[in-house]
């Protein structure tokens, strides 16, 4: 396995010589007396050092060692807890934190950077701190000033930790049938009573303290999800000054075992009258739980893109290195036995896919990143709310697509490697084993789909889609006409003539959403690669004709881009035909005939 390296070079272009943020972040009254890009750039260095030499290091060993359960709680692998406290030391669990508790205020499309680089370096342990800065941001939005007080400056110092916990055994995207129940106390606090499973750092050795986020439902509520409330539960009870009380009624029942990031403590989480305090207004838990969802699944998707950076950094090394057989048109290296196998087609085209969709993964998670800051910080309110509709659009497809494409690319590392690639030593088995649960949780990609295609579209009749559209248009008119202007305007007008398609199916046919949904999805996101990578290739060729002598970086810029629409765009038009075929052959084999 290669030793892990930020890919710091690629991180900057795209923050601001793509979408410039760092001039964003100047013109924002909320943001320009916190960071600029010499700020950034501080962030990012120390950012990266932290992961390549504290955690990257301790992937293999944790994946080895394990959780492990007893009835005092959980333990995590040897070396997390201190690589927990340098993580937290440097700032990073609340650097996108609001600044009146003691966060950082940093926006997302910096902190993005942050949630790749440690996905990368290990996912299992990313998942510590970055549930606890979605906890917090639920928090931050929804509970009352003297549960923000506190509790935020604990959560964004990393002196405690957070989970969110929503899923029972029988109700997982079906939130609506949950049955832990809160009872109200009479002094301000709840009881509550009920058992969540798959909870991600429900419990371990990290912190002194874990805040729940628990979704239950009152004696009186209504029925489905209208009848849901979030409540924090702490793990340890808290005094009014911050001291910590008494043992609640927490309890860890047991772990899972996990195909995968078996160094992250999935819970199963017992409830059995524990005190919590109520987030928000009664009958509003999912309200607070999806002001942070958008920002979760932006971060789930990132996790598929930063295992398959790892992915790829360690089969680009291996084919490198790896001499066997001879280039087709004759040794490259004569003084040696065999060429590296980078010189082979099949190779290369592995290679290929994986760098233009990584790439291209960094630049659409890091476009959406800023349209979150854009909602967040903008003092335009129109803008705002322009930015928050295409939030919404595009969250389910930047978590869909970036993981499934994630267990693509690591399968393609991993085969790069052959019979080495299926040996644990190496690495490359553990991260396909890793990046397969980001298809999972926090929604599956069968709901991603769903929401995009059902919610996003279809309900909305494609007015949000519509205005995507024009965004993209706008900026093939805004430049000179370039090699990649016609295929992306081409490619887009047949993702139009999809979408007009489905949402005159959907009319008539209510089964067409679920039915489509996967395919239209992935058309969606192919052409939104293709969006990206036209804006990164017009950047690097003005960059390469401004210069007075040629740039690798540019340059790999362009050959990608070229590589990416000959060979991955043209993915798209199987999906349009089978998008567009309607639902009789989808329904039509009786359930008994399966």
């Amino acid at each position: 396995m290669a030793d892990y390296q930020a890919p710091l070079r690629d991180m900057r272009f795209v923050m601001y010589e793509v979408f410039n943020a760092d001039k964003r972040w100047g013109q924002w009254p909320a943001t320009q007396e916190l960071v600029d890009r010499e700020t950034a750039d501080a962030f990012l260095e120390e950012g990266a050092k932290l992961a390549a030499r504290t955690v990257a290091p301790l992937n293999r060993e944790g994946d080895e060692e394990g959780c492990h359960w007893s009835e005092e709680g959980v333990t995590t692998p040897k070396g997390y807890k201190a690589a927990y406290q340098l993580y937290s030391e440097a700032g990073l669990t609340g650097v996108a934190g609001n600044p009146e508790y003691g966060g950082m205020g940093m926006p997302k499309a910096l902190s993005a950077q942050f949630d790749e680089m440690f996905s990368s370096a290990s996912l299992a342990f990313t998942l510590y701190p970055n549930l606890t800065s979605g906890a917090a941001l639920a928090i931050d939005a929804h509970a009352c000033e003297a549960l923000k007080s506190l509790y935020l400056p604990k959560l964004y110092s990393g002196e405690w930790a957070a989970a969110m916990c929503l899923t029972e055994s029988h109700s997982g995207t079906d939130l609506g049938i949950i049955k832990t129940r809160a009872q109200d106390n009479g002094d301000g606090s709840y009881s509550i009573t009920g058992t969540k499973i798959f909870i991600t750092a429900g419990e371990h050795d990290l912190t002194e303290n874990i805040i729940h986020l628990v979704l239950a439902k009152l004696p009186d509520a209504p029925a489905g999800p209208k009848g849901i409330s979030m409540f924090l539960v702490p793990k340890v009870n808290v005094n009014k000054d911050g001291s910590l009380a008494d043992r609640n009624q927490v309890q860890c029942g047991s772990l899972e075992h996990k195909m995968g990031i078996k160094a992250s403590a999935t819970c199963v989480i017992n409830y059995d009258g524990a005190k919590g305090y109520l987030v928000g207004e009664v009958n509003k838990g999912l309200n607070a739980m999806f002001t942070m969802m958008n920002y979760e699944r932006l971060f789930v998707g990132i996790q598929g893109l930063g295992t398959s950076e790892m992915s790829y950094q360690s089969a680009l090394e291996y084919a490198l290195d790896r001499v066997q057989g001879r280039s087709a048109t004759g040794p490259q290296q004569p003084e040696k036995a065999a060429d590296p196998i980078i010189v082979h087609g099949d190779v290369r085209r592995m290679l290929l896919n994986m760098k233009a969709l990584n790439e291209g993964g960094r630049a659409f998670s890091t476009y959406v990143a800023t349209l979150l800051d854009t909602a967040k910080f903008s003092p335009d309110e129109t803008e705002r709310k322009q930015a928050s509709e295409q939030v919404g659009l595009l969250t389910p497809v930047v978590k869909a697509f970036l993981t499934d494409i994630g267990l693509e690319s690591c399968v393609s590392g991993q085969q790069v490697f052959g019979g080495h690639g299926y040996i644990r030593e190496w690495g490359q088995e553990q991260l396909v084993r890793d990046v397969r649960i980001a298809q999972i949780y926090e929604g599956t990609n069968g709901i991603q789909a769903l929401d995009l295609l059902g919610r996003k579209v279809v309900m909305n009749g494609g007015a949000s889609f519509k205005q995507f559209a024009a965004t993209i248009r706008r900026f093939i008119a805004e430049g000179e006409s370039d090699e990649f202007s016609a295929p992306l305007e081409q490619a887009l007008a047949k993702l139009e003539t999809l979408t007009n398609e489905l949402l005159s199916q959907a009319a008539n046919d209510p089964n067409v959403v679920n039915a489509s949904c996967n395919d239209y999805l992935h058309a969606f996101s192919y052409v939104s690669y293709a969006w990206m990578w036209a804006m990164m290739a017009r950047e690097a060729q003005a960059r390469l004709s401004a210069a007075a002598q040629e740039d690798d970086f540019y340059q790999a810029k362009m050959i990608t881009a070229r590589y990416f629409y000959k060979r991955l765009l043209p993915r798209m038009e199987g999906l349009l035909i089978s998008a567009a075929s309607g639902t009789e052959t989808v329904f039509e084999l009786p359930a008994e005939q399966f």
